[in-house]
């Protein structure tokens, strides 16, 4: 079975589009109550066995967070990843027209690489392009893939995500390059347009990342579809738990994220690894990737 992970887009900014994000932080969304929000997930989850912490430059303070964190507790066998090519722009508003701005430039590469080393240092393990796509050209600038095989030669691993509809072909096309170790996909049980071209990745050899495998919240509590809801409670956990345990059973699958806000969702989230489903658990509830995205895209900040 593959391994859960820790991914921190919900924990180190004050707004993020998952589905009751407002109501999870509660009402104190300072920097120093996130600070101590994650800390304790993050606490909980070393725990309860989870080793692998995800991070990117965009997501707030989190890199900020999880290195204080990793420097007053000294873990000894995390995997820390983080990512590039977005900028966080909101300034801790949660009502902010633009939350983020994406720019895989060269330059916004090196910046970004410099801010994370301040904050994660030589714990960082694997460094990714934030959501490449065809369309932007990154897997073809070769000015990107010079810094990234330089930083490779340090010993660092490097990876990539993906997103939108397109998500098969990024991934083929990142394949082709030989450049990447690693790919971080969103695959869930409404979004599996992605599945084979995974598959591939980890034929040729590179670590397979799971985000958002609740389709931020949409197959989590109220929100799940009726018969997910009735398939957790036939095997006695939540919906989430339940969508979490699909992502795992994939033969491809090297990691699922958890975007675990709180101590009590990571602790239901994580009891996905108790569950025995199939891979191809629940099919009727795949969508259209074009009809996922659009919905993705409509999702409130919170």
């Amino acid at each position: 079975m593959s391994e859960i992970g820790l991914g921190l887009a919900a924990l180190g900014r004050p707004a993020y589009i998952n589905l009751g994000h407002a109501s999870d932080l509660g009402a104190d969304r300072s920097p120093e109550a996130l600070r101590a929000q994650t800390h304790g997930v993050l606490d909980d989850a070393y725990a309860r066995g989870v080793r692998y912490l995800d991070a990117a430059r965009s997501y707030g303070l989190a890199e900020d967070f999880l290195g204080s964190w990793l420097r007053e507790r000294r873990p000894a066998d995390v995997f820390v990843a983080s990512k590039w090519g977005y900028t966080y722009t909101a300034d801790w508003r949660i009502d902010a027209e633009h939350h983020e701005v994406k720019d895989l430039s060269v330059g916004t590469l090196r910046r970004q690489l410099g801010e994370t080393r301040e904050h994660l240092g030589d714990w960082l393990q694997l460094y990714q392009i934030h959501s490449a796509t065809i369309e932007s050209g990154v897997l073809a600038d070769g000015e990107v893939l010079a810094e990234l095989a330089a930083l490779r030669g340090t010993g660092v691993t490097i990876g990539l995500t993906a997103t939108g509809p397109r998500q098969a072909d990024t991934i083929d096309a990142a394949i082709a390059t030989g450049a990447f170790d690693a790919v971080q996909a969103t695959w869930n049980l409404h979004e599996r347009s992605a599945g084979d071209a995974l598959g591939r990745a980890h034929g040729a050899g590179m670590r397979v990342i799971v985000k958002e495998a609740v389709a931020n919240g949409r197959l989590t509590g109220g929100a799940a579809p009726p018969a997910l809801t009735a398939a957790a409670r036939e095997l006695g956990a939540g919906p989430d738990a339940v969508a979490i345990a699909a992502a795992l059973a994939q033969p491809w699958s090297d990691v699922v994220l958890s975007g675990a806000s709180t101590a009590a969702m990571l602790d239901s989230n994580l009891a996905a690894r108790e569950l025995d489903v199939a891979p191809d658990v629940l099919t009727e509830l795949a969508e259209p990737a074009d009809r996922y995205w659009s919905t993705r895209s409509k999702l409130a900040w919170n």
